[in-house]
């Protein structure tokens, strides 16, 4: 079945008509002639004038601003899956991905992370801030606990610290594809305040960086093999995989395991020890 043209005032309308006044403070009057919100509500609450929301639902009102999407959003009450879908209604793409600190994430990524036995796992924002982490992947990768919180970030690693640098001995390849899937999310998240900070810091502060962000190459990581150099475990092998996850717009969860059941002993022996 073919979509109606006018898909996103359909969608606004169907919110609207679903939203109970009561929910937004707004007193039950006996007689409605239509369920819900009235368009004059909506534009009230969103701090439109009626005649241009009305044109958005009605599907003359051209493309509308983030802010005004936003607005809307907030007005209608939308939850973060129905917001994303405004925004891909509106303008082909999500909405920019907020900004999470550490203390802000949600304690069961916590547990999920201390469950996960097989290797390092963290979480990471749009901008590759971490903002969660296992035991392991502090001794595998990095003491995120013993950094500020403004230097967890995964290119600042990559970039500025020369020791992460000497444990990886596919520094140029990790690095390259670190920074063209950065610049995909960039695109895919929006440019956050963090995030374009981030970039210019780094631009001013390592000129490896510059030049590959100048290339403007574009890729993911997906999944693949990272090539460690551990002062106490040795060579490493192991396999990560990375999962955008659900309902949290931006958010990143990154998973390692190991490639070879050598590489498993030598984990296990230093998470033990």
């Amino acid at each position: 079945m073919a979509l109606p043209e006018n898909t996103l005032g359909a969608f606004l309308r169907s919110r609207r008509e679903r939203l109970d006044p009561s929910a937004v403070g707004l007193p039950e009057r006996a007689r409605r002639r239509t369920p819900g919100l009235r368009r004059e509500e909506v534009a009230g609450r969103a701090k439109l004038s009626v005649e241009w929301y009305t044109r958005l639902e009605q599907g003359r009102g051209g493309t509308p601003s983030a802010q005004v999407l936003d607005s809307v959003a907030d007005a209608l009450l939308l939850g973060r899956a129905e917001r994303e879908h405004l925004f891909l209604l509106a303008h082909g793409q999500r909405p920019e991905a907020a900004h999470v600190d550490a203390d802000r994430i949600d304690p069961r990524f916590r547990r999920a992370l201390d469950g996960f036995a097989h290797g390092p796992a963290y979480i990471k924002t749009a901008a590759w801030d971490v903002i969660a982490w296992n035991r392991i992947a502090r001794l595998i990768l990095s003491d995120y606990e013993a950094m500020a919180p403004g230097d967890r970030n995964i290119l600042k690693i990559l970039f500025l610290d020369p020791v992460t640098r000497r444990r990886l001995p596919e520094w140029e390849r990790e690095a390259g594809r670190a920074v063209s899937t950065f610049r995909r999310e960039l695109t895919r998240w929006g440019a956050t305040e963090r995030a374009e900070l981030l970039v210019e810091q780094l631009r001013a502060r390592s000129a490896d960086f510059a030049r590959m962000w100048d290339a403007h190459d574009v890729g993911t990581l997906g999944e693949g093999v990272k090539r460690l150099a551990h002062p106490i475990a040795g060579e490493l092998a192991i396999w990560y995989s990375s999962y955008a996850i659900d309902d949290e717009p931006g958010l990143g969860l990154v998973l390692y395991t190991p490639d070879t059941d050598d590489d498993a002993r030598r984990m296990r022996q230093l998470l033990e020890s």
